[in-house]
């Protein structure tokens, strides 16, 4: 079966929304919002996703075991057509598609978590105000101290699902968004930080229990992508209700003879 370009929003939606939580990312990325910067291509019922709005580009190829093979075959037919540099998301067996045509450089085993348990929110005290365009400088003062090399991208902060915390006027907490989409019931989790001097108070548990109140209100899924091997932040995640949903791969990729 050949690989062809999808631009159909339902069909998408319908394929995509058999796994939300494998596939929350590419749910929002249907939202107004950000599918100007999208190209979509299906095989089959397997689909990936070319998301062009940050440098490089981002190729997400996500599924389950058993959709590995078509899936691989699918990225194998697009390697012809991707930019000569990219950053992927790939379920485990995917990447064997893209060798041959690419450099393929893993940046270790990340997880996907979907909130499945929120009643365990009850038990911490959430705290964080709501952040707007206008505090975007603070944000970024405070990613370069406390999260260096995270992608962050100010339009998130529009959506008004960025909370912090403030002490003496500096902001030493924060959770944001990377994908919000009421109008496909996913959100996903994003730019998770606490400034280094006041780490080890609650403060991420609080920012991130107070940002699911406000999106358990609009989303059905609400879900996150974290490093597997990042102990501290898993744990938090698992003590706040969330579970392990799918294990990935990131990875750098740059065509052969670039």
């Amino acid at each position: 079966m050949p690989v062809r370009a999808e631009h159909d929003r339902s069909v998408l939606a319908g394929l995509l929304g058999r796994d939300p939580q494998l596939h929350a990312y590419e749910l929002g990325d249907l939202d107004d919002f950000f599918w100007p910067y999208t190209s979509w291509y299906r095989r089959g019922g397997s689909v990936a996703l070319l998301y062009h709005g940050m440098r490089p580009p981002t190729l997400l190829a996500l599924t389950r075991p058993e959709g590995v093979e078509e899936l691989a075959a699918l990225v194998g037919e697009l390697a012809p057509v991707l930019p000569a540099r990219l950053w992927a998301h790939l379920s485990p067996g995917v990447e064997v598609g893209l060798a041959g045509a690419f450099r393929v450089v893993s940046a270790g085993a990340h997880l996907k978590m979907a909130l499945t348990e929120p009643d365990r929110l009850a038990a911490v005290a959430a705290a964080g105000e709501v952040l707007g365009r206008e505090h975007v400088p603070a944000l970024r003062e405070l990613y370069a101290v406390a999260y260096p090399g995270n992608w962050f991208d100010a339009r998130m902060v529009d959506t008004g699902r960025y909370v912090g915390v403030w002490a003496g006027g500096v902001l030493v907490a924060v959770a944001g968004v990377h994908v919000y989409s009421p109008a496909f019931g996913v959100a996903a989790l994003g730019n998770v930080t606490t400034h280094p001097a006041w780490r080890g108070r609650g403060l991420a548990s609080a920012v991130v229990a107070r940002l699911c109140g406000l999106l358990r209100a609009e989303v059905e899924q609400v879900t996150l992508n974290v490093k597997a091997d990042n102990g501290v932040a898993v744990r938090l995640y698992e003590r706040l209700g969330f579970r392990r949903s799918a294990q990935y791969g990131e990875f750098d990729l740059a065509a052969v003879g670039c």
